[in-house]
């Protein structure tokens, strides 16, 4: 079982020195403003949530934990940008899940830090960038990852959508970078293995964060006469690929990474019921009364679900 962020946090302690005795910052790095901000505004509140409850039983190690959050607007450069701003502030644990894009410069950037800088190293602690790359061949000793990556993530929809008959014709819609990429490569390659049979009517390719509009993608992917689509899109552009789908009535279900992702289903409701599906770390209602207590309190505090457990 991988280890909750705040546990690995403190462990690490040991591994990083600190700016202060009093207080451990983690930075956030992620888009806090414009049309991604809807991932990365959830990430940060759930920090502070936590922050401030373990901060009230005891701190990491009897130490502070306090959150600095750092908007990137998912642009790479300014994530660099930001992660100097950090480091300049004495901060030496950052954290970051939007983009693989900006994951991949931060990984970049870090460890030419780490190799300039012995004994003021710079720990990445990476919650949502599913680029298989970075644990394999970009593997990095100052980066751990707690999600699962993209081929891991895949490995199990297509699972699931091998074992469902009536789909013969499947779409792929991904954003055009690293990320969206590997998800419809993984996809073409799995489904290959596990449904020869299956048909891939359409792979298209669109901008990240740019597309306002998606109805010409949703019409073809009518024409196309697919059975289902597979997307690993995120953010603004999940939530307004499947509000397109739903206007134009495409019955076709959504196969997703981040359909369940803040605005989805308010923008859905009763159109989402049975076509809307996310392979995901957990579901249904946490049956721990700890959790239970936790999930009802974020919500209460900042208005967002417990989404990144």
């Amino acid at each position: 079982m991988l280890k909750p962020i705040f546990t690995f946090l403190a462990a690490s302690l040991l591994l990083v020195g600190t700016a202060s005795a009093e207080t451990v910052k983690l930075a956030l790095i992620d888009p806090l403003t414009g049309p991604m901000a809807a991932a990365g505004q959830p990430a940060f509140e759930h920090l502070k949530y936590e922050a401030k409850r373990i901060n009230a039983n005891g701190g990491l190690n009897g130490q502070d934990l306090e959150i600095v959050g750092l908007d990137n607007k998912v642009n790479p450069q300014e994530s660099l940008v930001q992660l100097q701003k950090a480091i300049d502030d004495g901060i030496r644990y950052v954290t970051q899940g939007n983009g693989s894009s900006v994951a991949s410069a931060l990984i970049s950037a870090i460890e030419k830090h780490n190799q300039r800088n012995p004994g003021d190293e710079v720990l990445y602690l990476n919650y949502a960038a599913v680029d298989p790359a970075f644990t394999n061949e970009r593997c990095s000793y100052w980066h751990f990852r707690f999600d699962a990556n993209a081929d891991m993530k895949m490995n199990a929809l297509t699972d699931y959508i091998a074992d469902n008959k009536d789909i013969k014709k499947v779409y792929l819609i991904n954003q055009d970078y690293s990320f969206g990429q590997a998800v419809s490569k993984a996809a073409r390659d799995m489904l290959k293995e596990k449904r020869p049979d299956i048909e891939i009517v359409g792979n298209d390719f669109h901008p990240l964060a740019k597309v306002k509009d998606f109805t010409p993608y949703v019409s073809k992917i009518q024409s196309s006469g697919a059975d289902a689509v597979i997307t690993g899109n995120w953010g603004q552009d999940i939530t307004l690929l499947v509000k397109a789908a739903a206007e134009f009535g495409l019955e076709a279900p959504f196969y997703t990474y981040y359909g369940a992702s803040s605005g989805v289903v308010t923008q859905l409701g009763d159109k989402g019921v049975d076509r809307i599906y996310q392979i995901n770390e957990y579901y249904g209602e946490f049956e721990d009364p700890e959790m239970a207590k936790r999930q009802t309190e974020l919500y209460e505090q900042a208005e967002w679900d417990f989404y990144y457990i």
